[in-house]
């Protein structure tokens, strides 16, 4: 057997395999989102009848939250508005929860008229999600006495939330003690929250200030997909943590709580919060100062819960203190949370899942972003999609060279045929002789037969990193290309079974069985990518090779036509640029691939098949 054909259909072989297992462990998922329909603040304003979650209290050793107990809420709901130029919404003067949030930049669909994204949602609405702050009474003081998730605050100062303007509440426990609470929040998606306790009692006070994110229930939209983490995210001291949310219901189970919790006593800077696909929460307690964080589930009312608590304050009589902390609250932007993870909240731009090949994605999307980035600036509209393609090229000039020594080694071996054929008929039966004979022959003319392997074994871990990336980033969501690609995260929308649109019957739905047959433009213009690539070189003579090498290209058009736009995209440009740098180079070593000889020979064969 030839053994540049032999190389080829190794790595070919070993490729197949790899994604062919991925992609039956892990299909890509159904698209389960649904418009939303979000609560407005004037529709919270007038009232509901719900079942509320009351906060008692932290136990002061453990700084743990205690156990919600039910309490009817059947009160209106005053609000302060909250508008910036990225989000908008309300926060419930009743335990001053900021618990009514949508982002403005973000639809549900891509329908025109679709709704914006509801992000975080208040007691009494459909998988209500919301952060809520407070202290924690020690040293004998009762927890009526602190404020709580029931608080009714007044107004201070300001009138509405913006990003130039703050606001200030208030609470008079009448006790001697004044709370304030002050927030803002900036162009982006950080609120800062600013506690503060005015002590006018005679006698010193202990306080632990605390700040934690309500989930009821798991989210509508949960994928619960391998590639992608949702849950719980908690970054402790420079240790990343990732939990889902099924298995939050796996931690210890504490009995004094009721709950399972998982514990770290004290870090001294660090995160905690909740991820979802494209969006997250998260609390960045003081980096400054210690913490306690906590990550929680109640079964009896299925809260998945996570705090943060910080270390006990001690407040003099006449005196005042304040703690001030963060929390993030929107889209998984990497220009936003990069932005923030150099103003301090260490490691934050891991709050985005890269996976095992970090090493890999991060820099891979860094340089995708950058180049989408380059050619936003020069009004290249479909930007995302000639960023992919500009970083394949990237990718292959960066692999140029192990490319050129592999095809210049499997040219060299070609020139080698003559010499190889004579060894086997010296050696004759005696294969251990003619495998040393050949073995001497490649020291000889310092041949590697393995080579021809390597550049192809090297784009497995890439084409699985950038799948990772398109999968994962907020910036593929939605992102246009060309024509019929309105979004790169998501499969080639035109479809075969109904002539690309020119029929009006529908195409399968994505996770029917059928849906691997609806291929579209893009998956048909791979498989021909691949197909005419393997036209570089004669088809082999063994009838094995033969099949393998016919169905390859097709396997891979319906394996892959489920597949992200993008990264169908990158495949294609990916095939293009090694034909073309596989056909220079054999040209370049006095070898002219017949391309077009080969497709006819192909032809031919099938048709002389056909006739028998």
């Amino acid at each position: 057997m030839d053994n540049q054909n032999k190389n080829l259909i190794l790595a070919t072989a070993l490729s197949f395999a790899v994604i062919l297992v991925w992609f039956l462990l892990f299909p890509p998922p159904e698209d389960t989102t649904t418009a939303a329909n979000p609560t407005t603040a004037s529709e919270i304003a007038a009232g509901s009848t719900s079942t509320d979650v009351s906060l008692p209290g932290i136990d002061v050793e453990t700084g743990a939250v205690a156990t919600p107990t039910e309490s009817v809420a059947v009160v209106e709901t005053p609000r302060i508005p909250v508008e910036t130029a990225r989000i908008e919404g309300s926060i419930s003067l009743i335990g001053g929860r900021i618990d009514d949030l949508r982002l403005k930049d973000y639809r549900e669909t891509l329908d025109a008229d679709a709704d914006i994204v509801t992000f975080l949602s208040p007691m009494g609405s459909e998988n209500a999600y919301y952060a809520l702050y407070g202290w924690a009474a020690a040293n004998g003081f009762n927890a009526d006495q602190v404020p709580g998730p029931d608080t009714p605050w007044s107004v201070e100062n300001g009138t509405i939330l913006t990003a130039d303007t703050e606001i200030v509440l208030r609470w008079d426990n009448g006790n001697g003690q004044i709370f304030r609470r002050t927030i803002s929040v900036d162009e982006d998606f950080l609120f800062s929250i600013g506690q503060s306790v005015e002590n006018n009692s005679s006698t010193d006070i202990t306080l632990r200030p605390y700040g934690l994110i309500r989930r009821h229930g798991e989210p509508a939209d949960l994928k619960n997909f391998f590639i992608l983490h949702e849950g719980l995210v908690r970054m402790s001291d420079g240790e990343l943590q990732e939990v889902k949310y099924g298995k939050m219901e796996d931690f210890d189970f504490d009995e004094r709580e009721g709950t399972t919790a998982d514990r770290i006593d004290v870090a001294e800077k660090g995160w905690i919060g909740f991820t979802d696909h494209f969006w997250m929460t998260t609390l960045v307690p003081d980096q400054t100062k210690g913490f306690r964080s906590v990550a929680k589930y109640f079964a009896s009312h299925e809260i998945f819960q996570t705090e943060a608590v910080g270390l006990a304050v001690t407040i003099s009589a006449g005196q005042s203190s304040e703690v001030n902390s963060q929390l993030f609250a929107g889209a998984k932007e990497w220009d936003a949370i990069k932005k923030y993870e150099s103003g301090g909240i260490e490691g934050f731009l891991d709050s985005i899942d890269w996976g095992w090949f970090f090493f890999l994605t991060k820099p891979i999307f860094a340089v995708l972003h950058w180049l989408n980035g380059t050619f936003i600036g020069m009004g290249i509209a479909g930007s995302m999609g000639w960023a992919i393609i500009a970083l394949t090229l990237l990718i292959k000039a960066i692999l140029f060279p192990l490319a050129y020594k592999s095809y210049a080694s499997m040219a060299k071996m070609r020139e080698l045929q003559p010499q190889m054929a004579e060894l086997k008929e010296k050696a004759g039966d005696d294969r251990q002789k003619q495998q040393q004979l050949t073995m001497e022959l490649y020291k000889k003319e310092k041949v590697n037969p393995a080579s021809g392997c390597l550049p192809i074994l090297l784009q497995i871990p890439i084409f699985f990193s950038l799948y990772k990336v398109i999968f994962v980033t907020l910036e593929l969501r939605h992102a246009p290309w060309i024509g019929w690609i309105k979004d790169l995260s998501a499969p080639d929308p035109t479809s075969i079974l109904n002539l690309f649109g020119l029929l009006p019957n529908a195409t399968p739905e994505p996770g029917s069985i059928f849906f691997i047959l609806s291929l579209g433009v893009l998956p048909i213009l791979l498989g021909i990518s691949m197909w005419i690539q393997q036209k570089l070189n004669p088809a082999p003579t063994d009838p094995t090779q033969q099949m393998i090498f016919a169905w390859m290209p097709w396997v891979f058009m319906f394996m892959l036509g489920s597949f992200a736009s993008g990264l169908v995209v990158y495949w294609i440009a990916n095939n293009t640029i090694t034909f073309t740098q596989q056909y220079l180079i054999m040209r370049s070593h006095g070898y002219k691939p017949d391309v077009f000889g080969n497709i006819l020979k192909g032809f031919k064969k099938k048709t002389k098949t056909d006739k028998k």
